[in-house]
């Protein structure tokens, strides 16, 4: 089919314009994120309620997580094609309805159902959201605000474990808040937008690619459900394996052939495969191995090896946080003013690196300030990379794939993401089981403990719960090894990426 297009200019917005979108946006994308993470401090008391099964309570996180991974590009696409104010409202209003719907449920099915629905909402207002900011702001004005927007996902994803720890304990709340918390907040989103945000119309007459959108939610499902399952419900090295990884090649050469030959693909090739973005996509991976595995498996550490309440613990992250907001608003800051960003990107990445090595020694007897001081250069490292390698992308395309160039780049982070956390835990989890037994068996006691979850430390007997201490203490030093060398990535990454001078305007032209 013809393509039917028109390309108006994008009109400047002044600073106080921008700032009221801006405003809108941010309360959309941390609603979005916050949601995610709220539930991890609240999911042993939802899975006892609603008398669920380890496997489903996996599959609460799992769910929401593959749910805005695979319809993250086809979002971008989507904004790319039609109005981006429509599709961000409709992103949240799936997210609301689904979140109002998740508070209510009444079993783990109908929970497992709705938070992946909600998925579905935050891989648009993720993926929308970036695209807007691309499409109002200049990339070489672009660093003075995508600090906030950085800011603001590494304060949703840290504080989101916090928030629902205190949900939980609060008098008169309970785990069903969790879900309706993120609601008002999502409506104040609806309505500032609606209010404020004005673009012109670029919408276009295509064939959309939904062939194209299968193969590629059916090739990043594939490897999110085998680490799933992969150590507990068959081996790692296994024919499941096998076949899974198989399947994966497979369908990731049909994604090829579909979005070759469609003329208006899901994923660009052209745009993927352009330098930068590629080697944005290899950095980006690494970005999303620290922000949700330091905001999981760190929390995890001070409640279980250092024996502190979810409140305490949140609290004791914080240092990541405050790392990650001030990395994000001093590069952006100083990338708005120098029109220089690679700098940021080969720091922030050398930051990041050197945080998860010095995170590597911790153990069951490092002290708390050691490990907040190694968060801080995690945080700061993450703070300079999040948003920075969309800007580096964006910088490359017009505003016409904006929309799908940040949605790429933010697929293939939560894509790391996600493999990458769930790889780390199934580490984690066998060096724990493995050191447990050999230490109960040491002090002759039985194979179980005196019964009960190892997670429940408070609950076991004193002695073995010394033993489980130690055990998690020890393992998270070796996951935070594991994740030192995937960071590497990011630094080779940054090095030879090529630096394209920050263009002025918000259109491309050549």
């Amino acid at each position: 089919m013809q393509l039917t297009e028109t390309r108006p200019e994008t009109p400047e917005l002044s600073h106080r314009e921008i700032l009221e979108i801006l405003f809108g946006l941010l309360a959309a994308m941390f609603t979005g994120l916050i949601s995610s993470t709220i539930v991890s401090n609240a999911l042993p008391t939802i899975v006892a309620d609603l008398q669920g099964s380890q496997t489903q309570y996996t599959w609460v996180i799992t769910s929401s997580l593959l749910a805005m991974t695979v319809s993250t590009p086809l979002w971008g696409k989507f904004s790319d094609l039609f109005d981006k104010k429509l599709m961000i409202q409709v992103a949240l209003t799936i997210f609301v309805l689904a979140s109002v719907l998740a508070g209510l449920s009444q079993s783990m099915e109908q929970l497992i159902a709705l938070r992946a629905a909600q998925g579905l909402g935050m891989g648009g207002i993720v993926a929308t959201g970036q695209a807007l900011i691309g499409s109002i702001i200049p990339p070489r004005q672009r660093g003075r605000y995508s600090g906030y927007l950085g800011a603001t996902m590494a304060v949703a994803t840290v504080a989101g474990p916090l928030l629902g720890g205190l949900i939980v304990d609060a008098p008169g709340m309970g785990w069903r808040w969790c879900f309706f918390v993120c609601v008002p907040l999502a409506v104040v989103a609806q309505l500032v937008l609606q209010r404020y945000l004005r673009l012109p119309d670029r919408r276009r007459r295509v064939r959309i690619d939904y062939l194209g959108a299968a193969l590629i939610a059916l090739a990043a499902s594939l490897p999110l459900v085998w680490v799933t399952f992969a150590g507990d419900a068959f081996p790692w090295l296994s024919w499941q394996t096998a076949a899974v990884g198989v399947a994966t090649v497979v369908l990731v050469g049909l994604v090829i052939v579909v979005e070759r030959r469609h003329e208006e693909p899901v994923l660009p090739l052209g745009v993927v495969t352009e330098r930068t973005t590629a080697l944005a996509i290899l950095g980006s991976v690494s970005v999303g191995i620290a922000m949700f595995g330091g905001s999981v498996f760190l929390g995890q550490y001070f409640q279980v090896a250092g024996g502190h309440s979810p409140t305490t613990a949140g609290l004791l992250g914080m240092p990541l946080m405050i790392g990650s907001l001030v990395g994000t608003v001093v590069s952006g800051r100083l990338i708005t003013r120098f029109g220089r960003w690679k700098r940021f990107l080969v720091t922030g990445s050398s930051l990041m690196v050197l945080g998860m090595g010095l995170l590597a020694t911790v153990d069951h007897t490092t002290s708390e300030w050691h490990t907040m001081v190694f968060m801080t250069f995690v945080g700061l490292g993450m703070g300079m990379l999040l948003q920075n390698y969309v800007l580096a992308v964006q910088n490359t395309v017009d505003v016409t794939q904006v929309g799908s160039a940040s949605a790429t780049v933010a697929f293939f982070r939560s894509l790391g993401g996600a493999v990458g956390v769930s790889v780390l835990g199934a580490i984690l989890a066998a060096q724990v089981r493995d050191d447990v037994a050999t230490n109960l068996g040491r002090e002759g006691i039985s194979g179980d403990g005196g019964g009960g979850s190892l997670l429940d430390v408070n609950n076991l007997p004193a002695p073995v719960a010394e033993i489980v201490r130690a055990a998690y203490g020890d393992a998270t030093g070796h996951i935070f090894a594991v994740a030192a060398g995937v960071a590497v990535i990011s630094v080779v990454a940054a090095l030879f990426i090529r630096e394209i001078p920050l263009r002025t305007t918000v259109d491309k032209r050549d």
